[in-house]
Order: C-alpha cells, then structure tokens, then sequence
C-alpha cells in the first residue's frame, strides 16, 4: 500500500500502496506530509567496539515483525509524511500510537530493512459488527474483529509493491488467531477495488465520516483467501 497507501481507512492513499485508515474526527488516510519522514538509522556499536561486536549486531536486511514503543516515533513520523498533506491529519496521533502499541503490539507488522521501519500496519480488536468513532481509539481485548487503523509506506519505498506484501502478510498473520473471526476497515471510494484484490467486501457507507470526506466500510472474513503473493515487488 504506497502511493495510495493502514486509522484503518484509505483515503488519500495511492492504488498500488494505499494509507488506509481514518479516524474519528481525526481519522483518514492521506499521503505526504511536511517533508520526508526521515528514515531512523538503526542503533549502531562504539566506534572501539570490536570487529566481533559489529558481526554480532549485523542487523538483517530484511525483516517483519510486530511494532514496539521504541518504533513508535518512526511510525509517527512515516504517518505525518504519508497523510497530513492530504488530509491534514494523521490517522493515529502519537499518543493513539503509543497506546495501541502498549495494549495490542500483536495487532501490528512492521517491515524493517536494515533495521531501519519501512512499512507498517496496526490494528485493534474491536466487538461490534460496525465501527463507530469508538473504534478509532479503543482496543477491546475480548472483540473478534480486528481493526485496521492504518497501513503506511515510507515515502522512499513506495510504488515498489511493499504496502501490498506487507498487508498480505498481515492478513496471513490474522488467519492464525483463533479468536479472530474478520478484519474491518473504513477507505474512501477510490480505494475499494484495491481491497477488493486481497478478498475484502464493501458493507456500505461507514457512519464515521471526516468533513466533507464519506467512507465505505469493508470487511474481510477471516479464512477467506486473500490476494495471492507475489514473489516480486513491482
């Protein structure tokens, strides 16, 4: 999800990449903020550290694991970029960030390419078969839903098929919970065929709306195939 490109809805993303997610009274998709969000180099050894502490802290070139605090400023800093200079806002607010990363750290993917954040999803549960402005900032520990509140692509990565693999993987992870029974999300118009590809369903307008600015909320049933992964990214 790129151009286009997790609070879960996708308005002012782009096709190949989209930034779903909205948020209540503060919650849509957008795309490039104020400048680049600049890529957080990852931690490197002293300058006297040995030549086996420098092997020892190789970071991998490629990596997808679940989000911590200690990301939470670098996925803030991709969400300014990627939608307050279309929206004006972005979907999660630091502190929304902070929270869902604290009570829910499984509900989210990030994928790190020499340690550095690159894309990233984040979701909460949620209890009822529609969203309301609750849902964008409240984590319901017994919910069967999972919420997508937002998908994002650093601005250097986009247009290269990443937002795509990463939310595939996400939806593969979201398979494997036993107590997840579908994953909703909230996107505008243009981006409905985009989530049609990965096996979501439009239910209709979503009663969360953001100015002037209507949604379609889309749910995906857990079990259903979503869009099969491509071995390159385009």
């Amino acid at each position: 999800m790129d151009s286009q490109l997790q609070k879960a809805t996708a308005s002012g993303a782009v096709p190949e990449e989209p930034a779903t997610c909205r948020r209540s009274g503060a919650e849509t998709p957008g795309m490039s903020a104020a400048g680049t969000a600049p890529l957080l180099a990852p931690a490197q050894p002293p300058p006297d550290a040995s030549p086996s502490l420098h092997h020892h802290h190789t970071l991998p070139a490629s990596e997808f694991r679940s989000l911590g605090l200690q990301d939470a400023l670098s996925v803030f800093q991709i969400e300014q970029e990627a939608f307050i200079s279309v929206t004006g806002e972005c979907p999660l607010l630091l502190h929304e960030v902070q929270h869902f990363l604290t009570v829910c750290p499984e509900l989210s993917l990030g994928w790190f390419m020499e340690g550095r954040l690159v894309a990233f999803v984040i979701g909460s549960l949620w209890d009822q078969e529609k969203l309301t402005t609750e849902a964008m900032v409240l984590h319901k520990p017994h919910g069967t839903v999972v919420h997508i509140h937002v998908l994002a692509v650093h601005q250097a990565f986009r247009k290269k098929g990443k937002g795509s693999v990463l939310f595939w993987r996400y939806l593969q992870y979201l398979q494997g919970l036993p107590h997840v029974r579908s994953a909703t999300l909230m996107c505008e118009d243009f981006l409905v065929p985009y989530y049609l590809r990965f096996g979501f369903k439009a239910k209709g307008p979503c009663e969360i709306t953001k100015g002037p600015l209507r949604f379609i909320e889309m749910e995906w049933p857990v079990g259903e195939p979503s869009i099969p992964r491509r071995d390159s990214e385009h």
